[in-house]
């Protein structure tokens, strides 16, 4: 068994962080050099917590905590900043009923 590290689990609301928002994004652009561009682009959002390439309607998927709506619409104008994106389609958390779970071992 390999082990990664140890991990201190924060409480985001104790932070101020009380809003998660997850954003899913559609593009036109397939390329490696926009995925590298953007990848990076995205890396330097430090609220994008949790970044994925998925499969369905929607190319990628961000999960991104911040304080509240306001805090968020920064957000997402310093996301869209720059790049060429389909459509961003955002959905907000009401409630986390399980957050950062172990994993199944």
């Amino acid at each position: 068994m390999w082990e990664e590290g140890r991990r201190l689990v924060l409480s985001r609301q104790a932070l101020g962080f009380g809003l998660v928002v997850f954003s899913m994004i559609r593009t036109r652009s397939h390329s490696r050099t926009w995925l590298a561009a953007f990848r990076e682009h995205v890396l330097g959002i430090p609220e994008v917590i949790d970044f994925y390439r998925i499969g369905g309607d929607y190319d990628y998927m961000l999960k991104i905590v911040t304080r509240d709506i306001g805090a968020f619409d920064l957000i997402y104008q310093r996301l869209i900043d720059g790049f060429e994106i389909d459509t961003v389609t955002s959905y907000f958390a009401m409630e986390a009923l399980a957050e950062s779970r172990p994993l199944p071992v």
